[in-house]
């Protein structure tokens, strides 16, 4: 896997630099995107840009599936989840208490508010804050909307020893398998949204399909779709790498990458014609499980996966191992950093740009002051 002498896996920490770049940068773009029609111009220019930085959640899914898959033989459940959940529990909690209160004190005291349309200035109320202090037992707010991913991997993380066992004894037959399943659940949020235009008039006000209903939110295909199966794409490709050069690769997956993310632009910038501001609507298209984005990420893993060890410096690394804390506190200072760069005459492009570079220094410098203590490390490690 292409390790360097210190044990680490060179074109993976590579990625997790880019996934969280990505992360960073889809953020930045989110203020300009609810613009809608308000400004045309910031709406195409967040879409274009957002649209380009979906993989990124998918990319780090496949990273845990790269580095955990499959457990070691004789692995306890107990200890996996001990190990696993214990290590982003601390900062889940933390960061769900830390981000609301720095939000509230922000928007409070700033005394001119915010010019950034995705913020409800009306929510920065005591009684607000109170309610987000305890709501994180039950999910994120806006102002932790980062953490959605940590909910998500820890159920991940429940289920993986039942799928490392299996990926223990499955046949690569067996994994295709699996994975030409899986790929038939991409195509299910498009199907779900034409299904009323093709006569289907769902059942009893709900318009799921394949078994959903009030009463059922577990469908046919819920359990081979998800991310689940970026896990084991990234464990398949990881066993078996796919055998062909970088020309044939190139022909194959840079068309794969562009078709991609026409459908996920091109489809947000359409819906919104439709459903202007519903984001019901407009985020099936932004989905990261669905076929278009999928189309996006599967590029730049294989391509990342080809990257040689000879690149890796000691700083990769270093880096590297900020991602995490960078991931968790950066989404305030994406919410400073609106307001900063929100400048008369400034082209929509540079301002997200500068927005994304000062996100990222100011978190990754936090980070590393964290991850310097000792009691602190906990927070972004």
């Amino acid at each position: 896997m292409y390790t360097v002498d210190n044990g680490r896996v060179a074109w993976v920490d590579a990625l997790r630099i880019l996934a969280c770049a990505m992360v960073v940068v889809s953020h930045c773009s989110d203020g300009f995107v609810a613009e809608f029609g308000a400004d045309r111009e910031a709406f195409l220019t967040g879409t274009l840009v957002g649209s380009l930085m979906r993989p990124s959640v998918p990319l780090f899914v496949m990273i845990t599936g790269v580095l955990l898959l499959p457990l070691p033989d004789g692995c306890p459940m107990a200890s996996f989840y001990r190990r696993r959940v214990g290590r982003i529990a601390w900062p889940l909690v933390a960061w769900s208490l830390l981000l609301s209160v720095m939000a509230y004190l922000y928007f409070t005291g700033s005394g001119s508010g915010s010019a950034n349309p995705s913020v409800d200035l009306s929510a920065y109320t005591p009684d607000v804050l109170v309610g987000r202090l305890w709501s994180w037992v039950l999910n994120f707010n806006f102002d932790t909307t980062p953490l959605w991913y940590l909910y998500m991997l820890v159920g991940l993380y429940l289920v993986m020893p039942v799928v490392g066992s299996w990926l223990r004894h499955a046949s690569r037959k067996d994994m295709l398998t699996f994975l030409g399943l899986w790929f038939a659940t991409l195509f299910i949020p498009y199907i779900r949204l034409l299904a009323p235009a093709m006569g289907y008039a769902g059942n009893y006000g709900n318009y799921d399909i394949f078994g959903g209903c009030d009463w059922n939110v577990f469908s046919t295909f819920h359990y081979v779709s998800g991310f689940i199966g970026y896990i084991i794409l990234a464990y398949y490709l990881k066993c078996y790498p796919l055998d062909l050069g970088m020309k044939k690769m190139s022909a194959v997956f840079i068309p794969m990458f562009f078709v991609g993310y026409s459908i996920t632009a091109g489809g947000y910038i359409w819906l919104q014609s439709i459903y202007p501001g519903d984001y019901a609507y407009l985020e099936i298209v932004w989905l990261f499980t669905g076929i278009n984005v999928s189309m996006m990420t599967v590029p730049v893993f294989v391509f990342m996966q080809r990257l040689p060890s000879g690149l890796w410096r000691p700083w990769v690394g270093r880096v590297a191992s900020l991602t995490f804390g960078v991931y968790l506190c950066h989404f305030f200072f994406v919410m400073v950093f609106y307001d900063v760069f929100d400048v008369d005459g400034m082209p929509y492009l540079l301002r997200i740009l500068g927005m994304a570079v000062s996100v990222s220094v100011t978190a990754g410098i936090l980070t590393w002051v964290l991850s310097a203590n000792r009691i602190t490390r906990i927070l972004v490690k």
